[in-house]
């Protein structure tokens, strides 16, 4: 079965350990992804620190150039056209993303990431920065405080261009003030749930609800950290069913984390996918909520965000 996977760190660990995006002893590279069936993959800019701004300038170009060196049936996605023909077979997409903006000085700067055809984009990583704080709080726990002044005019700016808004590593208190209200789908790309797997990384039920409520979804990652104690595939699984009790079927999707985590039992890399998929079929998911765990959900937060 096709999949569509919204988070991994191979593109930035590729550019710096110079490892070959195409062909090389990542989680994630490019033949791999061929090779699994997979639709389109999520392929995040991570950045921290001094000169984070220059640093995801050099990351984008180091992307447009993998693209490019891939060739035929490694397709860029901009728009939801790109995204289906990818998913009638046309070939295996790719899509731009960001993991923690903290580097933006303005809203106006959103524009610039568009154009280089970024697609999602999320607040914070692990440490607080000038849009908003993380997960966990310094004095330990979940962080309740929310947004700060630069991040709702980021936020906002995201939604008018037309990018997917991604709470992954966002506090409690900044996705409690993003989710208020919303109409427009959003995305946590890469969490688990806290009813499952106690950590501040993991979402609570309230916020599972208020993300199904906006047509949003969780993409499931494989972190053992996050999944808790226990074999990763039942665990994995164990995520997903509850995702499905309290969000409803339309909230799953996956999220690896490849190539930013440690490998994790049967679940190494992204050849691993078809035999995950399975797995959960044979767990007793139905097959109707297996394709909108695979693919479907995130292909509709994207035709409506993204267009």
């Amino acid at each position: 079965m096709k999949y569509i996977d919204l988070h991994c760190d191979a593109l930035t660990k590729s550019c710096d350990e110079k490892i070959p995006l195409k062909d090389g002893g990542l989680q994630v590279n490019l033949d791999k992804l061929k090779n699994s069936g997979c639709a389109a993959q999520c392929f995040a800019v991570f950045t921290q620190g001094d000169g984070a701004d220059g640093r995801f300038g050099l990351y984008a170009e180091y992307f447009k150039n993998c693209m490019f060196e891939a060739g035929r049936g490694i397709i860029p996605v901009g728009g939801y056209s790109d995204l289906k023909y990818c998913l009638d077979g046309g070939g295996t997409g790719v899509i731009l993303t960001v993991e923690n903006l903290g580097f933006l000085k303005s809203a106006d700067e959103v524009d610039g990431l568009y154009n280089l055809n970024v697609r999602m984009a999320s607040p914070v990583w692990n440490y607080e920065n000038a849009l908003a704080y993380p997960n966990l709080s310094p004095r330990g726990g979940r962080e309740t405080r929310g947004l700060k002044p630069l991040g709702r005019e980021v936020v906002s700016r995201l939604d008018e261009k037309g990018i997917i808004v991604d709470i992954s590593h966002l506090s409690d208190g900044g996705a409690e003030e993003i989710l208020r209200g919303r109409k427009i789908p959003l995305v946590a790309s890469h969490s688990n749930c806290a009813g499952v797997c106690d950590v501040p990384r993991n979402l609570t039920d309230a916020l599972i609800k208020k993300i199904a409520a906006c047509g949003g979804v969780v993409g499931v990652n494989f972190c053992k950290r996050f999944l808790g104690r226990g074999n990763a595939l039942r665990r994995a699984v164990d995520h997903i069913r509850h995702l499905i009790k309290v969000g409803g079927e339309d909230t799953i999707a996956f999220g690896s984390d490849f190539d930013g985590i440690p490998a994790c039992e049967n679940i190494e890399g992204c050849e691993k996918m078809p035999a995950l998929l399975n797995y959960i079929e044979d767990s007793g998911v139905s097959g109707a909520a297996l394709e909108k765990l695979a693919y479907k959900n995130f292909a509709r937060v994207f035709k409506d965000v993204c267009r």
